[in-house]
């Protein structure tokens, strides 16, 4: 029997604001949050749900990409995914029992390095955490112990592969042109492979300096590139030919496997999951080859060759692992022109920082804990619970001396410095083209929270010795000029800090009602005092509480007071002084001037009380700024929506007859009209009873005036409102009002240019198909005249979402 195996690195870097602990927007992903919550949609959640189609393109089966194949998953992506996305999350952990089902006991996860650091370019306590954490996440996840391990960017030398063996690990991956030299184990002369002639068809024992071995399988790199880069992924039949015929042409008992990133199949290429799908389906169908996964072979096939790597190599850099130190050459090829000069900076300045707090952290945590860098080591168990009975247990394992409260916050803001010490080495943060690019602004807060954090606990300053060294790195963008600037532009400004919490609640407060107690991100905020007062169109807040972070238990209580002007205009002040004196002070002072409507002089009083800890809606945090900058906006955009649609009804018999005379449509009438157009599809997609054949006049409207609407916007709104109505037709199956508001809303969708995601719906969908459908089938049989209506409507709703009924 010959073997095939399909492996998908899934990995997204983390994204979380250092000082928040969540993603924030990121316009960039439009229409979704988030670049996380894009790349679910496009690909996690499909390969979890992915369908086969038959010859006209109709659904046929929906399978799980991930129970056949073997996989790695970030494991900064699964605790977002376990968070955001729970149905996707489960559905990855349960491919992989059904892996062991399928596989002779052996399942396909295999674990990462934690957070997707270069392990080469990392010094030997770096990499001994990094894989322990790897480990520790597996195994509270999946349930097991981990039998692989996927090495960030493959990126490989020898002291990784002996920590990765000292701790279990029996095997990893790594591409054809990281191996040296190969021999059979039993003798023979070393053969040089090291321009990637490797036998890709066999697993290798790479011995290690301490003694200890590994087991290294090289992926077939020409089908692998064809995969990722090239077409192959067009086709699943030509896909699952290509990898069959690799498997008929090797001799004896082969493993034909390949590697790419797993966002490969659905992110890069569109509808790469259905490729996938199918070309599993045709290989299971063969009966002289079978799926596999690595340790499956690898538990029948032992190792007979053994090899040498080329260490401080890469599967993403032709220059060993320069990508993530200097200015090799390797980019995204988007820029041309640009220069990665700042890479080499930007190592310095954070491989500075590292070594800078590092003996600081030993000092004070020796004196705290009974072996500092063990407890790093198992602050994992921390972060994946940080209930606070959970907190204890690990601290009191760990500490020399019960820890007064004091003592406990110290401990763990030394452990959050090392954890973001750790985060600030992700290797997205040199792999793109630009210093000030999302991913290398997003290690740059790293580094922030850890100066923050460092010159919190040990009172020297560290941040002008690393700009200073960061202001070295070049950016391509003029208007920044280095890396010190991006620094300054993006990451001061999303510093945070229990004042600045505070502040963040006291405006949030003035335009939503808060319980006493309330989660803001990863603090918690409780309500000692509170009164809000109005005159006119100016709002006063005034009030006492305490913010506690629930991650380092600091906490504080503060005196706020928040001013709404109307608009945007908004004035906030927080003060650490809470004694109770000068809480009423401040309040008397407030209230009086503003119970006289006298605004410049609430104005006066406020600045006096808090100056200069004073702050503005710039100050709150970004989701919650643009849900309040929408509340600011809703009147402003309603006159504005008044306007444009008053000039648009005004107009169009004066556009038609342009139109009718070959006149160009002036601008300001085109504008009107996308304007109006756009608003009212959208209106009636959301609405929870939508006006078909009015959502039929408008798209005949926008053709007419050949309108550019917002065909992004308006597929996401169809599709949230398609998975609102499936969610609640999944409950009640049988409400034919609720089938037919579905099916008129899946016939919305062929309007559209741009393809609406109607993923979960099919989900939904070709469940009932397979559960009440036969049902309703039955009790048709039996001469129920409401079961065929509901049949007939259903097999409408089928044939709009391309779902195959028999």
């Amino acid at each position: 029997m010959k073997h095939i195996c399909i492996h998908g690195h899934f990995y997204q870097p983390p994204r979380e604001n250092p000082w928040l602990e969540v993603v924030e927007l990121q316009d960039s992903a439009y229409p979704y949050h988030d670049w996380n919550a894009r790349i679910t949609a496009e690909c996690y959640g499909p390969n979890a749900w992915s369908r086969i189609l038959n010859s006209e393109g109709r659904i046929v089966k929906i399978v799980d990409n991930y129970a056949r194949i073997s996989f790695n998953f970030g494991p900064t992506l699964l605790a977002w995914l376990a968070e955001q996305e729970p149905a996707v999350y489960q559905a990855i952990l349960a491919a992989d029992r059904e892996s062991q089902v399928r596989f002779d006991g052996h399942g396909s996860a295999m674990a990462q390095a934690y957070n997707h650091i270069i392990m080469p370019l990392a010094n030997s306590r770096d990499k001994r955490t990094q894989v322990i954490w790897g480990i520790r996440d597996f195994e509270a996840r999946f349930g097991r112990t981990p039998v692989g391990m996927w090495l960030p960017e493959t990126a490989v030398d020898l002291e990784t592969l002996d920590i990765l063996a000292e701790h279990g690990i029996a095997f990893t991956i790594l591409a054809p042109h990281q191996a040296r030299r190969v021999r059979p184990r039993e003798g023979g002369d070393w053969q040089d492979v090291s321009d990637g002639r490797v036998d890709t068809t066999r697993p290798y024992l790479v011995s290690l300096p301490s003694g200890r071995s590994i087991v290294v399988f090289f992926y077939n790199g020409p089908i692998s590139r064809e995969i990722a880069f090239g077409d192959l992924l067009n086709s699943g039949e030509r896909f699952a030919q290509r990898l069959l015929a690799a498997a008929w042409d090797a001799k004896g008992e082969p493993l034909v496997h390949v590697a790419t990133d797993g966002e490969t199949y659905g992110h890069h290429h569109r509808f790469g999951d259905m490729a996938l799908a199918f070309a599993l389906e045709r290989i299971e169908s063969s009966s002289d080859v079978a799926l596999t996964n690595y340790a499956a072979y690898l538990a029948q096939h032992p190792p007979a060759w053994e090899a040498e790597v080329q260490e401080f190599t890469s599967w993403s850099c032709a220059h060993g692992v320069e990508r993530w130190r200097s200015n090799c050459g390797c980019n995204t090829g988007m820029h041309p022109g640009w220069t990665q000069e700042w890479r080499a900076p930007l190592r310095e300045a954070l491989d500075w920082l590292r070594d800078t707090l590092a003996p600081l952290y030993e000092r004070m945590g020796s004196e705290l804990f009974t072996d500092p860098w063990a407890a790093r080591d198992d602050y994992i168990s921390v972060i994946l619970d940080r209930a606070q009975d959970n907190v204890t247990r690990f601290l009191e394992r760990w500490q020399r001396r019960t820890l007064e409260p004091d003592e406990r916050v110290t401990a763990l803001k030394l452990l959050e410095l090392q954890r973001h010490a750790l985060l600030m080495y992700t290797s997205c943060g040199w792999f793109f083209d630009e210093i000030s690019g999302i991913e290398t602004v997003q290690v740059l807060q790293y580094a922030g929270r850890a100066i923050q954090l460092a010159e919190e606990l040990f009172g020297n300053r560290f941040e002008e010795q690393f700009l200073a060294i960061l202001e070295k790195a070049p950016s391509n963008i003029p208007e920044i000029g280095n890396g010190r600037v991006a620094y300054e532009r993006f990451v001061l400004p999303a510093r945070v800090d229990l004042p600045k919490v505070a502040a963040h609640y006291a405006v949030s407060a003035l335009f939503e009602g808060y319980p006493e107690s309330v989660s803001v991100a990863c603090y918690q905020v409780d309500r000692l005092a509170l009164d809000v007062q109005e005159a006119g169109r100016a709002h006063l807040l005034t009030g006492q509480i305490q913010v506690r972070s629930l991650i380092t238990e600091e906490s504080a209580v503060f005196n706020v007071a928040a001013l709404h002007l109307g608009d945007h205009n908004v004035i906030s002040g927080v003060r650490g002084d809470h004694d109770e004196r000068a809480y009423q002070e401040l309040v008397n002072a407030l209230t009086e001037s503003f119970a006289r409507a006298d605004i410049p002089e609430t104005i006066r009083a406020l600045d006096e009380h808090f100056r200069p800890a004073t702050y503005s809606l710039r100050t709150l945090f970004r989701d919650e700024q643009r849900k309040i900058l929408d509340l600011i906006l809703e009147s402003t955009l309603q006159e504005a929506e008044g306007m444009y649609r008053h000039l648009y009804e005004d107009s169009q018999p004066l556009m038609r007859f342009l139109a009718d005379l070959g006149v160009p449509i002036p601008p300001a009438f085109q504008t009107a009209a996308r304007f109006t157009v756009n608003a009212d599809l959208r209106r009636e997609i959301e609405s929870p009873q939508p006006d078909f054949e009015r959502i039929d006049r408008l798209f005949s409207e926008a053709e007419t005036w050949h309108l550019d609407l917002d065909q992004h916007g308006l597929a996401y709104a169809l599709q949230r409102a398609l998975e609102r109505a499936a969610e609640r037709w999944r409950v009640s199956p049988e409400d034919r009002e609720l089938l037919g508001l579905l099916t008129g809303l899946s016939s919305v969708a062929p309007r559209l240019k741009e393809p609406v995601n109607t993923w979960l719906v099919q989900n939904i969908v070709y469940e009932v198909l397979h559960t009440v459908y036969p049902e309703m089938s039955w009790r048709y049989e039996r001469g129920d005249d409401a079961a065929l209506e509901w049949i007939q409507a259903f097999r409408q709703l089928c044939k709009a979402l391309w779902i195959a009924v028999e």
